[in-house]
């Protein structure tokens, strides 16, 4: 389900929060479902369960998961994901990596053609 680069300069804890992030987005994870449990996820990992309950507890402030005490970790229905300041800062981050690309030589159809790309992968996945 998840794997990790243990060579990456990314820690742990934040290729963790990505790939569970990922798996919600792709709707691999459906809403209301169970994640693994921090025990179960941190041995098949093999990484320390405190890094696993550190990924959750930012997944639960960022608004893709919440947890029902004594019972887990479960992922967020889609509304409580998506809120304004969460799309102006993507906005932000998809301006700068636009400004980016322009600088370095990249033309307006090469983003349009990612844009209908990333629309398919999404779409494919319904």
């Amino acid at each position: 389900m998840i794997e990790l680069d243990l060579r990456s300069r990314i820690p742990i804890y934040e290729q963790i929060i990505e790939k569970i992030k990922d798996l919600i987005i792709k709707e691999v994870l459906k809403e209301d479902e169970q994640l693994p449990s921090v025990r179960a996820l941190s041995t098949e990992l093999t990484i320390n369960p405190n890094t696993i309950q550190k990924a959750y507890r930012e997944l639960e402030r960022q608004g893709y998961i919440y947890t029902i005490p004594g019972k887990g970790n479960f992922v967020a229905p889609v509304k409580k994901i998506i809120n304004e300041e969460k799309v102006k800062e993507i906005k932000e981050e998809i301006k700068k990596k636009v400004m980016e690309g322009l600088y370095l030589g990249m033309k307006r159809q090469e983003f349009i053609d990612i844009l209908d790309e990333a629309v398919k992968l999404k779409e494919g996945l319904k």
